[in-house]
């Protein structure tokens, strides 16, 4: 008799069981997205917008515009799109460059977006371009790394642009040419990893394409591939572990980590934040020998990805591009692939 009745209780509570695991699935999804938001959230301050006298050359509108993302704090940014007048509001891809980078870096590949019909937009990541009194160099970038290893103030790696790519999707929205439903994303190596980032808790980037930068620090950590990572980096790495006398190994990188990047190979890895941008089209571009991208990570967060785009009936929105017999770096073949991703979803 108590066999059946356990058996009955069992039976009649397996749905039940079967809808909390797929909830919880889902309510996890979400903690992430609104914990990395928590993460991230300081005053919004207003933006006091400011653009300068636009620049018309070779059939393209330049113009130069800044906006507070924070008190004491602005953000230098540049956009490029096409003379032509055009009825209605234009899609936008932001483009954000790599360790180093500055936005005018960015400026071939905004002139190519905008002959073919979009807004493009590049801003100065934290610590970079006309943000630091030199205009260049890593000084600044390094010291800020050292001051959040001491202090827990600010996130100059990765955290804080990404912050300062939700307060230009803010900018972005209040602008008259701008078609705020087409807002798309790409960015490069430091610029890639803000990308998913980004879109993974703003769903106002519609189409996301980071390339050379989704990957797991986890794995990295894991299996003594963490080096090349590292190396963007170096000097704050070192500085902090001569600090405490400590060697730079996996063990003390996830310190330094814990400190700097808190969550960057837990609950905020690639392969727990690259899902969240389902079912928005996006595009994964990295390199099959690219020691900072280790592979077999990127294949992590590929995986993941597909169930996330197959789940919401979307397969046909997620393709990882692995370029052959390449490193760090982003070839011309699939710079155009990302350019053609673009066109068929932002529809310009």
């Amino acid at each position: 008799m108590f066999t059946r009745r356990f058996l009955l209780i069992a039976l009649l509570t397996m749905p039940c069981l079967l809808l909390t695991t797929s909830q919880a699935q889902k309510n996890m999804n979400g903690d992430a997205r609104q914990s990395f938001r928590k993460l991230l959230e300081r005053p919004r301050v207003p933006l006091a917008a400011q653009t300068t006298p636009q620049i018309v050359s070779n059939g393209m509108i330049r113009e130069e515009f800044s906006f507070a993302a924070e008190t004491n704090e602005r953000v230098p940014g540049l956009l490029v799109k096409p003379a032509t007048q055009v009825e209605g509001r234009r899609p936008v891809v932001i483009a954000l460059h790599g360790t180093g980078g500055t936005k005018e870096s960015q400026l071939p590949l905004l002139n190519e977006l905008a002959a073919k019909g979009f807004i493009a937009v590049a801003i100065d990541g934290r610590y970079h371009g006309a943000r630091i009194p030199s205009g260049k160099g890593s000084k600044e970038y390094v010291d800020a790394m050292l001051q959040t290893w001491r202090t827990g103030k600010g996130k100059p790696f990765l955290y804080d642009t990404v912050w300062d790519v939700m307060r230009l999707l803010d900018y972005l929205t209040t602008r008259p040419d701008v078609d705020a439903a087409r807002i798309g994303a790409i960015g490069f190596s430091k610029g890639g990893m803000e990308t998913y980032l980004a879109a993974a808790i703003d769903e106002r980037i519609t189409v996301a394409v980071p390339c050379i930068g989704v990957q797991s620090f986890r794995y990295a950590l894991d299996n003594n591939a963490w080096q090349s990572r590292a190396g963007t980096f170096q000097a704050a790495l070192d500085a902090a572990a001569k600090e405490v006398s400590e060697p730079v190994n996996a063990a003390f990188l996830r310190k330094f980590y814990d400190k700097v990047v808190p969550g960057i190979y837990g609950e905020f890895d690639g392969p727990q934040m690259v899902p969240l941008i389902a079912p928005r089209p996006m595009l994964v571009i990295n390199g099959d020998s690219d020691a900072r991208t280790p592979l077999a990570g990127v294949e992590e967060c590929a995986t993941r990805a597909r169930a996330a785009y197959e789940k919401t009936n979307a397969s046909e929105k997620f393709r990882l591009h692995i370029q052959p017999n390449t490193g760090h770096a982003v070839t011309p073949e699939a710079k155009q692939l990302a350019i053609d991703w673009f066109v068929r979803w932002l529809k310009p």
